[in-house]
This record gives structure tokens, C-alpha cells and sequence, in this order.
């Protein structure tokens, strides 16, 4: 039973037994496990705080074929976000960022550009500076939608292929809680839709720009919880669709 060692992200981590616990951790080049640390509720545990949410560490395991859980021996800390945690929305931001990747990512698939990006939020959440929460999290969702291979065009309604950008008349566009896509606002009558909402041009234009340019580099738009927020929204909308559940993090993120 090889042992191994891989740069991770805590994702989560559920009480097991009377003082061990089964830990969510996504890793670099092995994807997304979980294992169980023995005796980590212990005071004098050897893991520490590197089983805190998105501590980023070097994680030690051993890893059998037969079995689902792998078997955690230690943790090396790497980067942890405890200086975070005065900042209520920087938290609630960590509690979403940490549920949408363990709810989108599948089991053992390693995604190297999906963990450089959850890397690369946390780092943009450290730098401080206005608006810091909602230009993060409005990135990582994007990016996030999109690495999982589920970001539906953003330029073309999804019933009838009316392009949405024509510079001379430029479509508005809808989305529902129930399909995935946008959809032209003739399409958004007739189709069976049910509820809909407005995804309006200046965030399909932030989101263009996001999908160009990294979190660092984007046009300031003075970002506050409004920026964007049709946009978080529909792309919640497509999360949601794909795991078949209902993200319990948004309504406080929303409301942060």
C-alpha cells in the first residue's frame, strides 16, 4: 500500500466516529478524494489546523484500489485562509467556493486548471481591496461553470440560434431555473419556460472580459453585491441544473 503525497485544497470535513473525521480534499494531480484522519478531533492531534475549509497543504495518504475512503496520515500546511475569517463576506465566500467544488468536481479526475483556480480566487480574497468578494466570486463561478464543461454559449439564444451580439440591435436575454442556455426574448415567450430572469449586456460583457483576462487584470467597476449579480445568478442556475441540488451557500453569499 503505496503511500503518496499531494498538494491539496480541505474541502470539507464530516464528523466520524468518536474523534476521527472523513475529509473532502481536492488535489492536484490525483483530483478529488476522501479520506479519513484518525484521531483528528483529538486535542493533540497531528494534523493541526491543515484540516481547516481551503487550507491549502501537502497532504500524506495511502491509497487502495479496493477501497473509496483512502486513509490520511498527515498534513503539511501550506497556505491557510485564517486571515480571512475577520472579514464575514470573505467567509461566506470561502464557504461558497469550497461547496461548489465539492459538489461539481467528480471523484478522482484530476483538473489542474480547475485547482489553479481555486488557488488563484483565494489569492485575489488574501489581496484585499473594495469589491474583493463579489469580483472573486463572480470570476470563480464563471470559470468554474466553464472547467466543468457546462457553460452554455453566451451568445446565441439556445431555441431558435439568434445571435444575441449583433452590434446594430443587440438581443436581450433570459434564462429559467429549469433549462439550461439563454434565450431571445421572442424564444422566452414562446417557449415553455416557466419563471424567467434578464441576463442584461453589461454582464454578458463582464463575463466575456472575465473569460479573457485574469481576476488580477479586470476593468474596475467599483464592485459591490449588484455588480453582476443577474449574472452569479444564471450561473447558479446552470450549477445547480447540472448536480441536481440546490446550493445551500448562495442565499447567505447573496445576503452577505
Amino acid at each position: 500500500m503505496p503511500a503518496r503525497v499531494s498538494e491539496a485544497l480541505v474541502l470539507a470535513t464530516y464528523p466520524f466516529k468518536e474523534s476521527d473525521l472523513v475529509v473532502s480534499f481536492l488535489t492536484r494531480d490525483q483530483g478529488k478524494l476522501r479520506g479519513v484522519a484518525k484521531r483528528a478531533r483529538r486535542p493533540k492531534s497531528t494534523f493541526g489546523s491543515g484540516l481547516e475549509r481551503l487550507s491549502q497543504v501537502k497532504m500524506s495518504y495511502f491509497q487502495r484500489e479496493t477501497r473509496e475512503l483512502v486513509n490520511l496520515d498527515s498534513c503539511e500546511l501550506i497556505q491557510s485562509q485564517f486571515g480571512l475569517l475577520g472579514d464575514y463576506g470573505a467567509t461566506v465566500a470561502l464557504d461558497y467556493l469550497a461547496e461548489i467544488s465539492e459538489q461539481l468536481m467528480p471523484p478522482a479526475e484530476p483538473n489542474d486548471r480547475y485547482f489553479r483556480l481555486v488557488l488563484t480566487v483565494l489569492e485575489h480574497l488574501r489581496s484585499g481591496g473594495e469589491g474583493k468578494v463579489w469580483r472573486a466570486v463572480t470570476y470563480f463561478s464563471l470559470w468554474a461553470v466553464r472547467l466543468a464543461g457546462i457553460l452554455p454559449e453566451l451568445h446565441v439564444c439556445l431555441a431558435c440560434g439568434n445571435w444575441l451580439d449583433n452590434p446594430e440591435s443587440r438581443e436581450q436575454s433570459f434564462f429559467s431555473r429549469h433549462r439550461t442556455g439563454l434565450y431571445c426574448g421572442h424564444c422566452r415567450r414562446s417557449a415553455e419556460l416557466g419563471r424567467t430572469w434578464e441576463l442584461s449586456m453589461t454582464s454578458r460583457d463582464i463575463a466575456l472580459e472575465m473569460l479573457r483576462k485574469p481576476v488580477g487584470e479586470l476593468t474596475s467597476t467599483g464592485w459591490r453585491r449588484e455588480t453582476a449579480a443577474d449574472l452569479r445568478q444564471f450561473l447558479v442556475r446552470q450549477i445547480e441544473h447540472h448536480i441536481e441540488r440546490r446550493l445551500i451557500t448562495v442565499p447567505t453569499l447573496e445576503a452577505a
